[in-house]
């Protein structure tokens, strides 16, 4: 009795500490209601109670979840990426003006006794080094540059004044056919950023997955953790009736030869009473654990809600297809897919490493049309007619001696693509023996729950059938103790292997990565 006592003292101290102040709790003589009721205030400060489903849950934790609204980030950043690669085809323009004067000094003539006048000038030109002009890239490689310029100048030279402009307009290109020719670095970057683009929505896709996984877990350890209390409850109710009968029985002396008969009891009572203290408590950090869920940065707001969840602990039987789930697993794992889209990504710049090894062959040329006359005017004008035509084509060849970075790049690059294909056939190996291990959970733990619920009966048949033979006084205290125990045990073990039930499931889900598809969680809606 002594050591249970001071089991039971242990507890004490916590339960009172949730106690409202000025509360008190006769530890010596406590009935069934009064202990069922102190050891409830451990949630009465859940003063706002909240019916969810397991959806309404779900749905919670898919907008608030700050794993999830952090992951969420990921798809439209790459997305930004991929939008900034295509920028490698903007064209460009460079416009520039330019107004030079200078004077050239006078110079003697033999022939002549006087010397040369100083020629003195202004020019006004228009772009970039004489030039201006648009530039750009076509994704199939061709460079081109649309150019036009013109300059005015104007002064004396030998005395005499002058005024004349000139310009021309032309368009050049240049087509690699070798190296840069199917791939260059644009393209590279194009692809790749493609290729991220979908691995972070399989990332999001993984986060979505682990978050329901965790809620729906944290929602049937609640319904367990509820049950429990339930079932500690109707312990200390077992106990209590024991104690108050043999109190009776004591007071008519009925059990008087019986010695340690009240000890017994009231150390079942008081073990009972700290197990449902100990069950309270952890009902609460149930509720906590569901509540991190589902909340954001706002917790205060979910804090004082007390969350009772619609459903029940049920075992509702289904069939395993491990072939089924295996085939899931593979095209489904968001893990799996994310192996494969490095692997493809390995490949893209693989096939930009071979096509720099490549030396760079490219054909060139320009066409347009030259233009002369006294001002602007006149140049545009004959610009315009095009009776000055040029044009210009040939090919340049550039061959790198050794090209010894294109080579071991190439070598390294394609060692690697070896280690990520090995690597995703580890993984695509572990995930079928995952799926096989989660299959057989289920089936185990259905088995489990359809033995603990024989247990469970068969263990209230026993107490009925003690308890009517105690009455007669044909048994024991520490007989009906003894079973009181075991049922109370049974009765935990059935809604534990019923809570493990309904989470292999969801495990197995999670597993094979169909758990969007078992919860209707439609991803583009979120």
């Amino acid at each position: 009795m002594h050591s249970t006592m001071k089991r039971f003292s242990f507890f004490l101290p916590v339960f009172l500490a949730f106690l409202p102040a000025g509360a008190q709790m006769d530890t010596n003589a406590p009935d069934e209601s009064a202990a069922i009721n102190a050891a409830s205030v451990l949630i009465a400060t859940n003063a706002v109670t909240r019916a969810m489903s397991l959806q309404d849950c779900l749905q919670e934790a898919l907008q608030h979840n700050l794993d999830v609204q952090i992951q969420r980030y990921n798809p439209q950043i790459s997305l930004y990426d991929l939008r900034a690669d295509y920028g490698g085809y903007d064209p460009t323009l460079s416009l520039q003006g330019q107004h030079r004067y200078g004077v050239s000094p006078s110079s003697f003539n033999p022939s002549q006794t006087n010397q040369t006048p100083p020629t003195i000038s202004d020019q006004n030109s228009f772009g970039p080094a004489g030039n201006s002009e648009i530039s750009g890239a076509l994704p199939w490689g061709l460079q081109y540059d649309l150019i036009g310029s013109i300059a005015e100048q104007y002064g004396t030279q030998a005395g005499a004044p002058f005024d004349s402009s000139s310009g021309d307009v032309q368009v050049q290109l240049a087509q690699p056919l070798l190296k840069n020719f199917w791939i260059d670095q644009t393209r590279l970057g194009i692809r790749v950023a493609r290729n991220r683009l979908k691995y972070s929505q399989q990332g999001l896709r993984n986060q979505i997955i682990a978050s329901a996984t965790a809620v729906e877990n944290a929602y049937y350890e609640l319904i367990y953790a509820q049950e429990n209390v339930k079932v500690q409850q109707e312990a200390l109710v077992l106990a209590q009736t024991l104690l108050d009968q043999d109190n009776q029985r004591v007071q008519i002396g009925t059990v008087a030869e019986r010695a340690g008969t009240i000890e017994q009891d009231e150390a079942q009572a008081a073990q009972s009473q700290a197990n449902l203290i100990a069950a309270q408590y952890l009902l609460v950090q149930d509720q906590n654990s569901l509540k991190n869920l589902l909340a954001d940065t706002n917790y205060l707001s979910w804090h004082d809600i007390d969350i009772q969840p619609t459903a029940a602990l049920a075992a509702l039987p289904q069939s395993f297809d491990l072939q089924e789930s295996w085939r899931k697993g593979m095209t489904e794992r968001p893990d799996l897919l994310q192996a494969r889209l490095d692997v493809e990504k390995q490949g893209i710049q693989l096939k930009f490493d071979r096509n720099q090894l490549f030396p760079e062959l490219d054909v060139f040329g320009s066409y347009g049309f030259n233009g002369a006359g006294r001002e602007y005017s006149g140049t545009l004008g004959q610009i315009n007619e095009g009776n000055a035509p040029f044009y210009s084509y040939g090919a340049r060849m550039t061959i790198p001696l050794s090209n010894l970075g294109a080579r071991n790049t190439f070598k390294a690059d394609k060692l690697s693509e070896k280690q990520l294909l090995l690597t995703l056939k580890q993984l695509e190996q572990k995930i079928m023996v995952d799926i096989d291990n989660a299959v057989k959970n289920a089936q185990s733990t259905y088995q489990g729950v359809q033995a603990s619920r024989q247990a469970r009966i068969y263990a209230e048949a026993a107490l009925d059938a003690e308890q009517k033979k105690y009455a007669v006084g044909k048994s024991t205290t520490f007989t009906v103790l003894q079973l009181q125990n075991t049922l109370t045990t049974d009765r935990g073990l059935e809604i534990r292997a019923l809570a493990n039930y309904n989470e292999a499931l969801a495990n197995l889900a999670a597993t094979e990565g169909s758990t969007l598809e078992r919860d209707r969680i439609d991803l583009q809606a979120k």
